[in-house]
């Protein structure tokens, strides 16, 4: 009888994992040339050349309106960046890194007699419990500045974007 329960338990356990769903995905299709972020219609596309291959909605930081100048002030950077990292490890599911803060970016804030700031990506939600009941509280906009979609959406993200693809992002 226990050697029955035991093959029972290790029968539902390999069918289970057989469904579960990885975060990685793959991609064959033709290569994201560029990446345009519209932070005013909150609407991400994904091009190869001048033809759109997907489309996003998204949050942005916690004060979207206007340039990320300095570090803490919750808004996403505008400008022509390029995704320069990646980390499947990211407290937010999946992310790619945009190559925030640029030489210009880092002279303003400099002026200002601030930090620029960094660590600015592109990511899903966040990993815990706590964390997206978090980001539920805030709305829409609820990062630092970063740029959040759904889970499902930056694992396509990630699966289709190469390190070194540019990216504008416009107000």
């Amino acid at each position: 009888m226990r050697i029955f329960r035991f093959l029972a338990v290790i029968l539902v356990g390999v069918t289970l994992s057989g469904c579960a769903s990885s975060k990685f995905k793959t991609y064959n299709g033709p290569e994201v040339t560029r990446i345009v972020v519209d932070k005013s219609d909150r609407r991400m596309h994904l091009y190869h050349h001048n033809r759109v291959l997907e489309s996003y909605n998204f949050g942005l930081g916690f004060a979207p309106e206007g340039d990320k100048t300095v570090e803490g002030d919750g808004k996403t950077p505008e400008g022509l960046y390029y995704i320069d990292r990646r980390n499947p490890n990211s407290r937010f599911h999946l992310s790619i890194g945009i190559s925030y803060p640029n030489e210009a970016d880092i002279e303003l804030a400099r002026a200002l007699g601030q930090s620029a700031g960094g660590d600015i990506f592109i990511h899903g939600k966040p990993n815990t419990r706590e964390g997206k009941r978090w980001a539920r509280g805030r709305g829409r906009d609820w990062t630092w500045g970063c740029i959040a979609v759904a889970d499902r959406e930056i694992q396509q993200i990630y699966a289709m974007v190469k390190d070194g693809t540019p990216i504008l992002i416009t107000p």
